[in-house]
């Protein structure tokens, strides 16, 4: 068996030079420092997700699991703060948090046995931060602190003293910590914005009444949501995101002596267990009676008809309190999708959780039989068409995506940078098979760049640095204005989006790394037998240089109409009504909750 030191993270310091090295993964060769780390003599550790069989199962058993802490926590916090909240008051608020962390918790475990087993490991260098630094203030940042090298290193090095034999040399570091403006930075416009719908939302407060319905982050246009207003017979008010500050609250580690009380079937619920009460975000524990202070200074609706949002039910706590507070009082909470690849999936954890915290769910044309609570009312995005004729547009536009260095959580899509760069080597092989006269028309839009997500600006310039690449910064309808055909290579919501308003589209991924269901498969077969949906980027390439001089023949084909028409009802249908459609589904919803509550 092969004797390697073992590299976690890309922390530089912790990477011998003089020693033969197995980096846990390729979020350990950061592309600025790649020419450097290819010339120590290193290996990369094979993904264990790479086994989707095992991803699968894995999948399943984390579920379960989640379940079971759940359970726990719910007893626990309980406790802790002399309440008796049931258990979806607590899955509204720290579920999505303790979603993501079993799951990351497991990748991370999975990837330092993997590395046990399949090397002779002679040892790892961990180091020492402050703990208190490394607990996440509440949802936001923990959605920084997953990217972060630090908070990775910690999570690993916990693992490797605590649960294994491999030999940990220590090393003394300081760690400032990631601030909440690195988490969630607004942009001057989005302030200023923000500043006049206060201004808005305090005039309108005053015809506020206590049961009108709480619309936040709905994902219906502005007029829509007016309209939406009128119909319930309530004003208009907008409802801004509100921000927690830190310096409310503090870890203390005397709240924090405190254990789960499961039966540990095995080492690693022993691990998982044992750790979250060191990790649990503040917010939940020693900030919960500011939160629930916080939250009761709102002047929201005492009684609402009902909740409504589309995304606040993940990483807004705020909203999340208010959530859980008015369910556990009879009041529904409705959420409306808002990712392109729900009902298609074969897995997603946001997709689940907001099925089994909502007591209706708005799909966009989806709806299964198992959750008789998805209702179809269409595509609640307005998208107004563009006004262009895309056979006279000379351009061609590849939207590709991007993703965290270390995996945060499973949905069907690439994990880790480990998958991101073979999805990235994907559009590589994608570019190449075009024909040259295309390339040279090509767009390559990338996700927005955020630090710690592969592939990275810099690997796309390096790659290819005479081809035109937008970061992200540009307005995106702007970019498909002046292109001839979209080509989208995730399973999201901007190809979705096209199909609806009629623009030619191509898209391709790896089956095996964006599953999707087997209800979803019969559309996608469709879609593959006429040219629309390919499995390889060499087969999407070549159709695209036999179209390309008459992008409509094809488009405008009775096959490809027919193909595209059946996906659209079923995945991105455009209401003419779509206000009416919504507001009969919320008075349903109304009408059996009153019942209930009668």
């Amino acid at each position: 068996m092969s004797k390697r030191f073992l590299v976690t993270t890309a922390i530089e310091e912790t990477i011998p030079q003089n020693e033969p090295i197995l980096f846990l993964g390729e979020w350990c060769r950061p592309f600025k420092n790649i020419n450097k780390l290819d010339k120590l003599d290193a290996k990369v550790l094979p993904y264990h997700w790479d086994d989707r069989s095992k991803l699968h199962k894995d999948y399943s058993y984390i579920s379960e699991f989640y379940e079971k802490l759940l359970i726990e926590l719910t007893n626990q916090l309980n406790q802790i703060h002399g309440t008796d909240h049931k258990e979806k008051y607590w899955r509204i608020l720290i579920g999505p948090w303790l979603g993501y962390f079993t799951q990351i918790v497991f990748d991370r475990w999975s990837s330092i046995q993997s590395a046990i087993k399949n090397f002779d490991l002679l040892g790892t260098y961990v180091q020492s931060f402050r703990e208190d630094l490394l607990v996440p203030n509440n949802m936001r940042h923990f959605s920084g602190l997953i990217k972060d090298e630090e908070w990775n290193h910690f999570i690993y090095s916990y693992i490797l003293k605590n649960y294994t034999k491999v030999p940990c040399s220590n090393q003394t570091t300081k760690y400032k910590g990631i601030g909440e403006k690195t988490v969630h930075q607004l942009r001057f416009n989005r302030i200023i914005k923000k500043k006049i719908l206060d201004c808005i939302k305090l005039i309108m407060r005053n015809f506020q009444k206590k049961d009108d319905a709480l619309m936040h982050n709905t994902y219906l246009s502005k007029k829509n949501q007016i309209l939406l207003s009128l119909k319930l017979l309530q004003a208009p008010i907008p409802h801004t995101d509100e921000f927690l500050d830190k310096s409310n609250f503090k870890v203390e580690k005397e709240k924090r002596k405190w254990e789960l009380d499961g039966t540990n079937c095995n080492e690693f619920e022993a691990f998982a267990r044992s750790i979250i009460p060191k990790q649990i975000p503040i917010i939940y524990l020693e900030g919960y009676d500011f939160l629930s202070k916080k939250v009761s200074s709102f002047s929201w609706p005492a009684k609402p008809k009902f909740i409504f949002t589309s995304n606040s039910f993940l990483a807004d706590d705020l909203f999340k309190l208010y959530a859980a507070q008015k369910t556990e009082n009879g009041y529904p909470l409705v959420i409306s999708q808002h990712g392109g690849g729900y009902g298609s999936y074969l897995h997603c954890f946001n997709e689940k959780h907001g099925y089994k915290i909502s007591d209706l769910f708005l799909s966009w044309g989806y709806t299964d039989k198992s959750e008789p609570k998805i209702k179809s009312v269409g595509l609640t995005k307005d998208k107004k068409p563009l006004g262009v004729q895309h056979e006279l547009q000379n351009r061609v536009l590849l939207v590709v995506g991007n993703g965290p260095n270390h995996s945060y959580h499973i949905w069907s899509a690439p994990k880790s940078s480990s998958q991101w760069i073979d999805y990235f080597n994907n559009q590589c092989t994608f570019v190449n098979s075009l024909n040259p006269q295309i390339q040279e028309l090509l767009i390559i839009r990338l996700k927005d760049m955020v630090e710690g997500y592969e592939p990275s600006y810099d690997r796309w310039r390096d790659k290819f640095p005479k081809l035109t690449i937008d970061k992200g910064n540009s307005n995106i309808d702007n970019l498909i204005k002046k292109s001839k055909i979209y080509i989208g290579t995730i399973n999201s919501s901007t190809s979705v989006e096209c199909f609806a308003l009629g623009i030619p589209v191509v898209i391709y991924w790896n089956p095996n790394q964006f599953e999707i269901n087997d209800f979803a498969k019969v559309y996608f077969d469709k879609l593959k037998k006429v040219g629309v949906f390919h499995d390889t980027p060499e087969s999407a390439a070549s159709h695209i240089n036999l179209i390309w001089h008459d992008v409509n023949s094809w488009w405008d084909s009775e096959a490809v109409k027919d193909a595209v028409n059946l996906f659209k009802n079923k995945y991105c249908n455009e209401s003419t009504k779509l206000v009416d459609q919504v507001y009969l589904k919320l008075e349903e919803i109304i009408k059996n909750d009153k019942k209930d509550m009668s």
